[in-house]
């Protein structure tokens, strides 16, 4: 079972980003990097194609480290560790900081 989830509210931690929040968008396992919308904006310049003939410049989410993110607890609205337990024979996600289950 995963800590972080899709949609899940995150804090950053590390970075120039420090303190933005966002939501997951996406997950990379294998990279160990998780995209979040609306964070780590980056400039790249964009050759024109027939759908953008201006080309230029764009800005695009490039995903961070998941060592640098935290999610954020429902109570506290603080950053918060994540432990995994059994309850009724099923594994949920829970907030340290608050005890909080985060799973439905």
């Amino acid at each position: 079972m995963q800590k972080l989830k899709l949609n899940d509210e995150v804090i950053i931690l590390a970075g120039k980003n420090k303190g933005k929040t966002g939501t997951v968008a996406k997950i990379f396992a294998k990279q160990n990097t998780v995209l979040v919308s609306g964070v780590n904006m980056v400039k790249k310049a964009v050759k024109p194609t027939q759908e953008n003939p201006a080309g230029g410049l764009m800005d695009i989410e490039k995903p961070l480290h998941k060592s640098n993110i935290a999610l954020v607890s429902p109570k506290t609205k603080k950053a918060t560790r994540v432990r995994i337990e059994d309850k009724n024979g099923k594994k949920v996600r829970v907030a340290v900081a608050c005890g909080t289950v985060l799973d439905k």
